[in-house]
């Protein structure tokens, strides 16, 4: 059956999107660059959950292992400048070849397993990643390395905060109306079903498995582009970028947004990384706080934030449904 189109489902996100792109004059007007590196940085983690949302909303398949795909996006890019090489099509293609790979590889092992063990596995693929990245002494080791060139592409680069946001809203926003049609598509809706019950989608005749394997690539791929986008952002590649924790902070930012939906991961990274900003300027113990605020999330609601306030739309909108008929029945 088909759903009703509501213009507001597709008001609010142009809405956002809209303010996300005045607000570096914004800020400029205001002096205020730690706004735009602030918001930049939430953009790029809004795409990986966005990225992670496919694997895990869709697919139902809880990876604690995608950080590992963020670091292999950041060192796409630091590895190839370090010997001088800036082109941004090279660290692309660096980027989407690596992840596409290693994502091909660790998700058809961890696919063999469910459960407990799929998020071990996952968990374990990260770990091992950054291990090899720490032992690589020559380029930093546990320290990292500094960004020796940015990321340029026909002569545009991604050499200031700026530069790094405008891309990083453009990424977001496309990535958004990809995943909008992705989800109503047959692939999408298979790995949807796939997570309910996959034990109907087996028996008439699809192979699941396929799809949750191709779910785990492209948003490994995706993490990877938010990867790339980090580094020039930072001007430093770490291993402690694919720390299990970063995994961790993803799952977090897609269940608070609410799993499963279009726009769900861009508020929860959103919300994630604001309200933590701003308990950290308020007290030392914000972990504390922001942890009560998930659970009260999390309480109001299985949809996170976009069901919160799907519920608060539902009842504005029925508001005045209801005020009508007691009208009509004050009349009769």
């Amino acid at each position: 059956m088909m759903q009703k189109f509501r213009p507001t489902a597709v008001l609010w996100p142009v809405l956002f999107f809209a303010i996300l792109a005045v607000l570096p004059t914004v800020a400029v007007a205001m002096d205020d660059n730690f706004l735009i590196s602030f918001v930049a940085r939430v953009l790029i983690y809004a795409i990986a959950a966005s990225a992670l949302n496919i694997a895990l909303g869709f697919g139902g398949l809880v990876s604690l292992g995608h950080a590992l795909f963020i670091g292999l996006g950041m060192y796409s890019v630091a590895l190839p400048a370090h010997f001088g090489i800036s082109d941004g099509f090279v660290h692309l293609g660096l980027t989407v070849l690596s992840c596409a790979v290693i994502g091909a590889v660790t998700g058809f092992v961890s696919l063999r397993t469910s459960g407990i063990a799929f998020i071990m596995i996952t968990l374990a693929f990260a770990q091992m990643g950054y291990f090899v990245f720490v032992s690589l002494k020559q380029f930093g080791g546990d320290d990292g390395m500094a960004l020796a060139a940015s990321s340029e592409f026909f002569g545009f680069g991604l050499s200031s905060p700026t530069a790094v946001y405008g891309c990083a809203l453009v990424i977001l926003a496309l990535l958004t109306l990809w995943v909008s049609r992705l989800r109503e598509s047959p692939f999408g809706m298979t790995l949807r079903a796939g997570r309910q019950n996959a034990r109907r989608v087996a028996s008439i005749g699809l192979a699941l498995p396929r799809y949750q394997l191709t779910a785990y690539v492209l948003s490994a791929v995706l993490c990877g582009v938010s990867g790339m986008l980090l580094v020039n952002l930072n001007a430093y590649a770490s291993p402690s970028s694919m720390s299990w924790m970063i995994s961790g902070e993803l799952i977090v930012m897609v269940v608070l947004g609410g799993m499963g939906t279009v726009f769900g991961p861009v508020l929860g990274a959103f919300a994630f990384l604001g309200v933590e900003e701003l308990l950290k300027a308020v007290t030392e113990h914000w972990m504390a706080v922001f942890g009560l605020l998930i659970l009260a999330v999390a309480m109001l609601g299985k949809a996170g934030v976009i069901g919160v306030l799907g519920k608060w739309r539902r009842r504005s909108d029925a508001a005045p449904v209801q005020a009508e008929a007691v009208a009509q029945g004050g009349a009769q």
